[in-house]
């Protein structure tokens, strides 16, 4: 029998602020682990500090509730060690742009197959509203004494000049719309980011679902066509998500921006260094004995330099 929804919730009382956008955030990946038919012991999710940090205790699969900034690298290590896993990163833009922005930069470089959820509210709200990272210079959410002085990042051009494969964007209370978009994110090989547009009913006064309700529209419906069906495509697809990522507010696309199924992920280029690395990842391997390490030079290098064991002599 499929899963529902339903099936991935925990039971823990879901305490964000009443209307606040991560509940659309939460209903839609509920949806989207559901119709993935994903299995809990084969699912990850890894979070930061924030709001969005308290994602992983309320969805009913492995869970890790990270510190700081930290989310990313977190979930590298988990994939790497056993790429079996569908691994996904829960992080608003405080934590994913601020403090984490290097992390986010070094997933896309790498393109591993990991799935970025960045939940997109302009403010660190846990904190109690001051400006984060995607917030625009000169604007003043009501927690702010005076308006920001500093320019905003832009999470789709960042994750498209690091190297993301999958950019996208959504809208928190477009809950099925954002539910397609994650269920795209996660089936896609390769590093994917999902930027959510989530209002902060708290702390962020300007932003608001009726301030979004009046810009957001679909992408293709301008016919645009973000899919890189041969690599000589990807300089021109690129340069044009970039050129739409950069509309002002006016105008909010929300959607695929880049989709590019064409390059290599860092599990395939560490295959073509060690061989037996999918089929027997750090995860799977007996590294010890009742507490002794089972690990020698000789079993160390028939593991992982094979085409040295016959050409070399154990020191």
């Amino acid at each position: 029998m499929a899963p529902s929804p339903a099936d991935y919730k925990t039971g823990v009382w879901v305490d964000w602020c009443p209307g606040c956008g991560n509940f659309g955030i939460l209903a839609a990946m509920y949806k989207a682990l559901a119709e993935l038919q994903l299995k809990p012991e084969k699912t990850v999710i890894v979070s930061g500090i924030g709001c969005s940090g308290k994602t992983p205790h309320f969805i009913r699969v492995n869970g890790v509730h990270a510190i700081h900034g930290r989310a990313i690298p977190f979930a590298m290590g988990i994939k790497l060690a056993n790429p079996d896993l569908t691994v996904i990163v829960n992080g608003g833009d405080g934590d994913l742009l601020g403090i984490g922005a290097g992390h986010l930069v070094a997933l896309g470089r790498r393109n591993l197959d990991i799935t970025v959820i960045l939940h997109d509210n302009r403010v660190y709200g846990l904190t109690k509203g001051q400006a984060s990272p995607t917030l625009e210079k000169n604007l003043r959410p009501k927690a702010l004494p005076k308006p920001n002085i500093q320019d905003a990042v832009n999470p789709i051009a960042l994750a498209l000049t690091s190297g993301f494969t999958f950019v996208a964007r959504g809208y928190a209370m477009m809950s099925d719309h954002l539910k397609e978009l994650i269920k795209m994110a996660i089936s896609h090989r390769g590093a994917a980011l999902v930027d959510v547009l989530q209002p902060c009913i708290t702390y962020n006064d300007i932003h608001t679902a009726e301030y979004y309700r009046e810009r957001v529209y679909r992408i293709e419906e301008d016919g645009w066509d973000p899919l890189v069906r041969d690599p000589m495509e990807r300089r021109e697809k690129m340069l044009e998500a970039l050129r739409r990522s950069m509309e002002d507010d006016a105008r909010i696309p929300i959607g695929i921006f880049y989709r590019d199924p064409t390059r290599d992920t860092l599990e395939d280029r560490i295959a073509g260094r060690l061989p037996s690395y999918l089929a027997r990842p750090p995860a799977l391997q007996k590294i010890e004995d009742n507490g002794r390490s089972i690990i020698t030079w000789d079993i160390f290098r028939k593991i992982f330099a094979p085409q040295f064991v016959e050409t070399e002599k154990v020191p």
